[in-house]
Parts: structure tokens; C-alpha cells; sequence
């Protein structure tokens, strides 16, 4: 297995060498794309006998064996083979490799972030056709395909039990201390799971815009299926809320509605509800560490550090508003920091801001180079907004954890520590903690609202 520190603009030898042996053709091009995270993006060109051909390899360098992920490139590889040929248009498999986590398909000519579009008609047209994909998929029965290691023949309820018991045993496997908000979550989708004896269906998992590509106002691939698994439709439905936030999505009821006509599965709105948090503590779930940190999705394999840390925030953020649904809670506010004169340090990140903005960014033709440069733009706006109130709100915190705690910890870190093993004795409510927690999710959200832009007072969309 390659190692993580690779250079992540470049494939290993032995990779390649797999391209041409599985197809018998000659790379003459390969080229890292956006997007993507961890399961690299990269567009391959080779040429064989019967001449030029263009290919799609996603490609992962980690080991699943060190990280204990079960949502890997090998598990959307099955369900890449499963659906081939059915409704559900996905990209033609080439090869599969043995051993390394590297898929090979055929280049499908088509755009992914549904935001580019700006037609409005065009937008209506993509998100109908969609649609009417996603109902196609609910319409299939798991029996009839091809789906080795995805549980059979199983109910509702059994499939949501054996999400959470997978989840269960990464959690085990990868160790640490669990954290009490994901603890929570955990302990609340188990005592809430659908009493549901209907059978499961297919479900894509983080569907929507963004995991589907489309071109002249139609679906021509759904692409990013790791997280397939079986479930109820409002399984899918919740994700597709979900990414709905990062890219609205027209209006999102009426999509609703016909997705309902179309596949004959009416709208569950407390269902869905309950798989919105089962989305977000997934999330959770895949990014609980080893030694019970929380991993951080940062730059690593040439990862965009800058949409890491905003999506991330972003995503807490929904995991409380989920929780709050369902469990009855208050939204928790950030308080305003106080008026800040402007200093050399602030001056200094607005030049070199604008270095990026005016200078760099414009010159800069390569998009992966490009998307990685707004990335450090948004880190730089991040720091300046820390620089100038972080301590501001760090000691906000450091007053919340005195309320509940009793006594005012050294710093946050104690305090936080403090605060966990403080739950898990039970002197502090599952309550109480939610809402410091939302407390401080929102003033790091304040912290990130200049990077994060509009995407800062984005909320679930409505379902009706």
C-alpha cells in the first residue's frame, strides 16, 4: 500500500503499470482532479490499438486495515458492477484492481457541482431528471442484484440495526473515547430505529447534487456510492436534504413531491427527521480517531484544507439542528465580539488576501491548483477572524464550562476533558451538554463566516 505522504499530484508506478495491463493500452496522460477527498479524482488517457481512449480512475492511498473503514472504494466498486446496465446510469466499469483501492472507469463528459448551473430552466430540467434516477433506484430489488457483503433479504428495521452495528465495530476497532455527543446520537437512533418490517432498498447514501454529473439538462452519471448500504428511501431522502444544504436544490418540496409520485414511496417527514441524524452521526462515526480524537479532515493526500474546516463546522452544526428536531432542543446563539480596531496583523492578511484573490488565483489555469488556492485563501481569513476574537470567544467557552462544571478549568482543553468526563459520570445532562456543545459550534461558525460565506446561515431545507 502506497504511503499517505506520496506525492499526491503523481500515481505510483504500480498503479499505472495496472492501467495498461487492464488495458492493454499505453497511458500517455494522467491528471489529478478536484474533489473527491480522500478517493483521489484523477482523468487518465491512454492509447492502445484501437487508438486513443479516456478513463476515470478514483483512487484512495489509505489502508482500510489502519483505518478500519468499511466505506471504501472496493464497497462502490460492488454496487458500480451491481448496477451496471440497470436505470440507475453509473459509469462503465473497466477494472477493478486486485488489491489496491483503485477503480477504472469510462470518462463520462459531463459537469458534477449542480451551483454551476445558471439557468434556472436547466436547473429544473437536472434536479427532475435526478430525481426520477433516485426513484428508480428505491424501485429495485436488492435480491435481484449482485451485492456481496450487503446483508439480504432484510427488513427495514434490521437494515438501520446493522448500519449502527457496523458503526459500532469501527468505533470499537479504531478505540479511543467515545465522544459523549456521538454517544448520544448513537444511543438515540438505537432507541428510536423504525419498527419497519417492508423491505430495505438500495440506498446511494450522500445523494444529491455534487454525487451526481449531468450534462443539456440531463442525469448522465450518479457517481460516489462508498456509502451505499440498505435502508428505507427516507434514508436517501434525508442525504438528499442534507446536500441540498451545500447546493440548493430548486425548491426542495416539489422535488419531493414528484420523487413520491414517481416511486410510489410517500414522504416521511419523521422519518426523515431520524435520518438526518443518522446522516450526520455517521459522519461523526467516520471521523472518530484512534485514541478517541476526532479526525480532522485536513490536506492530507493533497486534501482542500479550507473546505475541510468549513464543512466540517458546517456539518455540527446540522448534527444539532437534526438533534434538536427530534429531541426538543433551543438553537444556541453566539454572542457578538466587541468592536476591534484594525491592526498591522489585520493588514497584513487583507494583502495578502488580495495577493490571492487578484494575483495568484486569476493566473493559476490547473483546477486543482485553483480550488486548493480559494482553499488556504479561506484558512487565511479563518486565522484573521481567530486573531483578532478568538480569545474573545475562548473565554466565552471557559464561561460555559464554569456554569456547568462549577469551576473555571485552566483552559479549554482541561475544561473540555473535564466537561466529557462529566457526562459520562452523569453530573452533567445529555441536555446540558448539547446545548455547550451548540454553543461553541456556533461561535466557531461566527470564527469561519468570512471563509465560509453564504454557506455560514445555511440551514435543513424544508420538506413541505
Amino acid at each position: 500500500m502506497p504511503e499517505p505522504s506520496a506525492d499526491p499530484l503523481a500515481l505510483p508506478p504500480a498503479i499505472l503499470e495496472w492501467i495498461e495491463d487492464a488495458t492493454g493500452s499505453t497511458v500517455e496522460r494522467v491528471d489529478r482532479r478536484p474533489g473527491g477527498a480522500r478517493k483521489e479524482a484523477w482523468f487518465v488517457d491512454v492509447k492502445g490499438p484501437d487508438g486513443p481512449r479516456e478513463l476515470f480512475l478514483r483512487y484512495d492511498r489509505s489502508d482500510p486495515e489502519q483505518t478500519r473503514d468499511p466505506w471504501t472504494l472496493r464497497r462502490e466498486s460492488i454496487v458500480y458492477l451491481a448496477l451496471q446496465g440497470t436505470d440507475v446510469l453509473v459509469p462503465t466499469v473497466v477494472a477493478v484492481h486486485p488489491t489496491e483501492q483503485a477503480m477504472l472507469t469510462e470518462r463520462v463528459a459531463g459537469d458534477s457541482w449542480f451551483s454551476w448551473i445558471r439557468d434556472p430552466d436547466e436547473q429544473l430540467s437536472v434536479a427532475r431528471d435526478f430525481v426520477t434516477r433516485l426513484a428508480a433506484l428505491h424501485r429495485l430489488d436488492p435480491r435481484t442484484l449482485d451485492l456481496p457483503g450487503f446483508p439480504t433479504g432484510c427488513t427495514i428495521r434490521a437494515a438501520v440495526l446493522h448500519e449502527l452495528d457496523e458503526w459500532e465495530r469501527v468505533i470499537e476497532a479504531r478505540g479511543g473515547q467515545l465522544d459523549p455527543g456521538l454517544r448520544i446520537s448513537m444511543d438515540w437512533l438505537r432507541a428510536h430505529a423504525p419498527d419497519d418490517d417492508r423491505p430495505a432498498v438500495l440506498v446511494q447514501g450522500d445523494t444529491g447534487p455534487g454525487n451526481f454529473m449531468y450534462r443539456d439538462g440531463k442525469v448522465v452519471a450518479v457517481v460516489d456510492w462508498e456509502l451505499a448500504h440498505l435502508s428505507d428511501p427516507m434514508d436517501d431522502i434525508a442525504w438528499l436534504s442534507l446536500r441540498a444544504v451545500q447546493e440548493p436544490f430548486t425548491h426542495f418540496p416539489d422535488r419531493l413531491a414528484e420523487y413520491a409520485e414517481l416511486s410510489g414511496n410517500p414522504i416521511d417527514e419523521e422519518r426523515v427527521h431520524y435520518f438526518r441524524v443518522m446522516a450526520e452521526t455517521k459522519l461523526l462515526v467516520m471521523s472518530h480517531a484512534p485514541g478517541g480524537r476526532r479526525l480532522v479532515r485536513t490536506g492530507g493526500w493533497g486534501g482542500d484544507l479550507g473546505n475541510g474546516l468549513i464543512y466540517g463546522v458546517l456539518h455540527q452544526r446540522l448534527w444539532l439542528e437534526a438533534l434538536a428536531q427530534v429531541m426538543g432542543l433551543e438553537e444556541q446563539q453566539a454572542e457578538q465580539p466587541p468592536p476591534h480596531e484594525t491592526t498591522d496583523a489585520d493588514r497584513l492578511f487583507d494583502d495578502v488576501l488580495g495577493q490571492l484573490r487578484d494575483v495568484i488565483v486569476p493566473r493559476v489555469d490547473d483546477p486543482l491548483a485553483k480550488q486548493r488556492a480559494k482553499g488556504v485563501a479561506r484558512i487565511l481569513k479563518y486565522l484573521a477572524a481567530m486573531q483578532r476574537d478568538g480569545a474573545f470567544f475562548t473565554e466565552r467557552e471557559l464561561d460555559d464550562l464554569e456554569d456547568v462544571l462549577g469551576e473555571r478549568p485552566a483552559d479549554v482543553e482541561e475544561g473540555r476533558a473535564a466537561m466529557a468526563a462529566a457526562v459520562e459520570a452523569g453530573r452533567v445532562t445529555d441536555e446540558e451538554y448539547l446545548r455547550y456543545v451548540w454553543r461553541r459550534v456556533a461561535r466557531e461558525n461566527e470564527l469561519l463566516r468570512p471563509a465560509s460565506g453564504v454557506m455560514a446561515d445555511r440551514h435543513w431545507p424544508p420538506l413541505h
